[in-house]
């Protein structure tokens, strides 16, 4: 990608993007340093280490849910700031939600008390998914960051990975986080090989991006949300790069470089049920693409 499109990108942010938004983009650029970031972010706290208002746009009301607080996280992880002491009200808050299984629910029942997707049930009862633990469970590997429900959560991943016969696109990117940052690294290489082969097996990702007509489309998902190699692999490093060949990463990264639209965005994927879900989504996604073409130097500097 060539510096005006990367201007573009921004000039998207800045036109449509929300406070937060716009914030990670001037930190992507250089522009400012992580506390803009952070500062967003904390509008979307709830005051008792968990996160709603939107934060993760297909949730709405002022109830935090683990995946609100996941994406917390995920984004905490991204400006550099995840640490011991901003975590601690975070892992406080999803012990108060984890699972008897050891694993922390996608949602709590209170879901059910504000607009929601359609696709959406809201549980009867926690149980754990993998999900949200393998993300989570991973970011706080990643930072040295401990709790006491961690172990229970980490048992609960390797359970569920080592008995896992199917998956699909999202729950793959989860378990990538967390496969590489476990720290039984021989055990880790070794699960992340059976997921690469459930993932090659069940045709999760689009191999060729000029024939989408060739694609599978897991089950619950849009017709057009197909996912590609760098999705999984989002750097050089990660365990999944290592699923996918050369000439995969490759069309997949130029395709990922090409979808860029005129306005300077990039387009989400998924099911649109309301009528501001890609209004809200496609700047925080903008930023994802851009971020994962710089891992894999697609960006001129």
């Amino acid at each position: 990608m060539t510096t005006s499109q990367i201007q573009r990108a921004a000039d998207f942010v800045w036109l449509t993007g929300r406070a937060l938004d716009q914030r990670r983009m001037e930190y992507f650029t250089g522009a400012a340093d992580a506390r803009g970031v952070l500062l967003a972010l904390d509008g979307y706290s709830t005051g008792d280490g968990g996160y709603a208002y939107g934060l993760e746009p297909d949730i709405k009301g002022p109830l935090a849910h683990p995946l609100t607080v996941m994406t917390a996280l995920r984004l905490l992880d991204e400006v550099d700031m995840l640490d011991a002491g901003r975590a601690e009200p975070l892992t406080r808050w999803l012990g108060r939600h984890v699972a008897p299984d050891g694993g922390i629910p996608a949602l709590l029942e209170t879901i059910r008390d504000h607009p929601r997707p359609p696709w959406i049930a809201p549980p009867d009862r926690p149980v754990g998914g993998l999900l949200p633990t393998a993300r989570i469970v991973g970011l706080l590997l990643k930072h040295g960051i401990t709790a006491p429900w961690l172990e229970a959560a980490i048992a609960f991943c390797w359970n569920a990975l080592d008995t896992m016969h199917a998956t699909h696109p999202y729950e793959v990117h989860s378990s990538v986080v967390y496969l590489d940052h476990a720290p039984d690294r021989h055990r880790a290489v070794k699960a992340a090989a059976h997921l690469g082969e459930l993932v090659r097996e069940q045709e999760l990702f689009l191999a060729d991006p000029h024939h989408p007509e060739r694609g599978r489309v897991a089950p619950g998902y849009a017709a057009s949300e197909f996912h590609y190699a760098h999705d999984f692999a989002t750097t050089p490093d990660s365990l999944a790069a290592r699923w996918f060949t050369e000439a995969e990463l490759t069309a997949g990264l130029d395709h990922l470089a090409a979808a860029q639209q005129a306005d300077g965005g990039w387009q989400i994927n998924w099911r649109r049920w309301a009528p501001t879900t890609e209004s809200e989504a496609r700047p925080g996604v903008t930023i994802e693409k851009l971020r994962i073409l710089r891992a894999w130097n697609r960006l001129s500097r």
